[in-house]
C-alpha cells in the first residue's frame, strides 16, 4: 500500500476507535461527553490514571474491549507514521545522493545562478538545445519549481564558495548570474572568478552603472534586460520588419530559418579552406552572416575568398537540417 494511504487508514482507524470509545462511555456509564472523551484517550494511551468515576460492572467490560482494540490501532497508527517518516526522508536522501552525482559527471556545463523570471527563461531555452546546466537557488518556492522541472540544481547561496563548488565550478564552461540584486551580482562574479579564472561569466545588471562595477568584478560579458527591452520596444516601432525578421531567426522554436554558431575544430574538412571552396553556400544554402575569429576579430559580411581558420566561430543564417549538416562537418565528421 502507498505510505500516504497507509498513514491516512490508520489515522482514520485511530479516530473511529477514539469516537467509539467516547460514544461507549457516554452510553454505558451515562457520562458527559469530556468525560467520556477524557476517560477513552487514558486508557488508549495506558497512562495508568485513575478512572474519571467508578466504572459499573459492564464499563469495566467495555473497557477491556477499548484497550485490547485500540492498543492495537495506536500501535498500527505509529507504525505507519514511522514508515512514511522514514520512506519519505530516504527517498528525499537518495534523491539527493543521485542529484549530486549526476551533477559531479557534469563536464563543460553552465552554472545559473538564480531561478527567477530571468532564471527560468534561461533554462527553458538551454533545455530547448539541450545544453547541460545546473542551477544555483536557495528560495524555497523555487526550488519546487525546479523539482518539478526536473532541473539539476544546488540549494545554497551562490556567493559562498561551497556552493559553487557544489555545481561543478571547476568544470564548468560558463556562469550566469541572473539574481534580482546587483550587489549579489557582483558577489557571485567576484567568488566565480576567483574559484575559476578561465570560467566565461555573464551577469545581469539592473541599475545604471552597474555595468562597470560588475566587469571590474570579473564578468566577461554584462547584460540588462531592461535596456535591451527599452531598444527592442523602440525597434519594434521603428524598424518592424527587422524585428521580425530577427524574431523568426533566433527563435528557439523549430522554425525553418535559423541563425546559428558553429565553431570550427581543427580537424574539420572546412579549416585552412576559403569561403568559396568551402561548398557552404553552394551545395548547404547557408548564408555565412559573420566569421569570429580565435582572438574575437569579428568580420561581418565576410568576402569568398575569406580563409575559414581552426577555431573560428561561423555566425550563419539557415535552414535547421542543413545547419545540423554543417555542424557534423565544423567538428569533424564527414559529410
Amino acid at each position: 500500500m502507498d505510505p500516504v494511504r497507509h498513514l491516512r487508514f490508520s489515522i482514520a482507524a485511530l479516530v473511529t476507535v477514539i469516537a467509539f470509545g467516547t460514544l461507549g462511555y457516554a452510553m454505558i456509564e451515562d457520562w458527559q461527553a469530556f468525560d467520556a472523551l477524557y476517560m477513552t484517550i487514558i486508557t488508549l494511551a495506558t497512562v495508568g490514571f485513575r478512572e474519571v468515576h467508578e466504572l459499573s460492572p459492564e464499563g469495566k467490560i467495555f473497557t477491556i474491549v477499548l484497550i485490547i482494540s485500540g492498543t492495537g490501532i495506536i500501535a498500527y497508527t505509529l507504525s505507519s507514521l514511522i514508515q512514511f517518516t522514514l520512506e519519505g526522508q530516504l527517498r528525499k536522501i537518495l534523491g539527493r545522493k543521485k542529484l549530486e552525482s549526476r551533477i559531479g559527471k557534469l563536464r563543460d556545463h553552465y552554472i545559473i545562478c538564480g531561478y527567477g523570471r530571468i532564471g527560468h527563461l534561461i533554462c527553458r531555452e538551454f533545455q530547448s538545445r539541450p545544453t547541460p546546466f545546473v542551477v544555483v537557488e536557495q528560495n524555497p518556492n523555487h526550488i519546487e519549481r525546479l523539482e518539478r522541472e526536473g532541473y539539476m540544481y544546488v540549494e545554497g547561496d551562490a556567493t559562498d564558495d561551497e556552493t559553487l563548488q557544489a555545481a561543478g565550478i571547476e568544470h564548468a564552461k560558463g556562469l550566469i548570474t541572473a539574481v534580482t540584486s546587483d550587489t549579489d551580482n557582483v558577489y557571485i562574479t567576484l567568488t566565480a572568478r576567483g574559484l575559476n579564472p578561465k570560467l566565461f561569466i555573464l551577469a545581469r545588471a539592473g541599475e545604471e552603472g552597474a555595468e562597470k562595477k560588475l566587469m571590474r568584478a570579473g564578468a566577461s560579458k554584462v547584460i540588462s534586460p531592461y535596456t535591451i527591452g527599452a531598444s527592442r520596444m523602440a525597434q519594434a516601432i521603428l524598424r518592424p520588419s527587422v524585428v521580425d525578421f530577427i524574431e523568426l531567426a533566433t527563435a528557439s522554436e523549430h522554425l525553418a530559418l535559423q541563425i546559428e554558431e558553429i565553431r570550427i575544430a581543427a580537424n574539420s574538412v572546412l579549416a585552412g579552406k576559403n569561403l568559396i571552396n568551402s561548398g557552404i553556400r553552394q551545395s548547404m544554402g547557408i548564408i555565412i552572416v559573420g566569421i569570429k575569429e580565435s582572438d574575437g576579430k569579428m568580420t561581418f559580411n565576410p568576402p569568398p575568398e575569406k580563409n575559414i581558420e581552426p577555431n573560428s566561430v561561423l555566425i550563419i543564417l539557415g535552414e535547421r537540417p542543413a545547419i545540423s549538416k554543417l555542424e557534423k562537418i565544423a567538428g569533424g565528421g564527414q559529410s
